[in-house]
């Protein structure tokens, strides 16, 4: 799917997909189309927490490969999350890019 359509196929809380998965029997994964385009973190709030976000935007991180260009000690160092959040973020990231 193209990124901005993402949240609107999963829905508030996962439950357009939670829905369809049900109705349809099947398990549906969504994925975003990605071309090494720049994705702003706004559109992994269906993986990411909002206040996980927000930290790292208060940071000067708005993308996801602003967050990727940083080493994990670099984040722990800028910012209020723990090393376990950071990793969490880094993958749902590097999952998208297919790093």
């Amino acid at each position: 799917m193209k990124p901005d359509q993402v949240s609107l196929a999963i829905g508030k809380g996962g439950l357009n997909i939670k829905l369809a998965c049900q109705l349809l029997g099947y398990t549906i994964d969504v994925f975003r189309v990605s071309q090494e385009e720049d994705i702003d973190l706004d559109e992994f709030n269906d993986e990411i927490e909002q206040w996980v976000i927000d930290q790292l935007k208060a940071v000067g991180c708005d993308t996801a490969l602003s967050v990727l260009e940083l080493s994990k000690d670099e984040l722990v160092r800028r910012t209020d999350l723990e090393e376990e959040t950071i990793d969490d973020v880094i993958r749902i990231l590097k999952a998208e890019f297919n790093k």
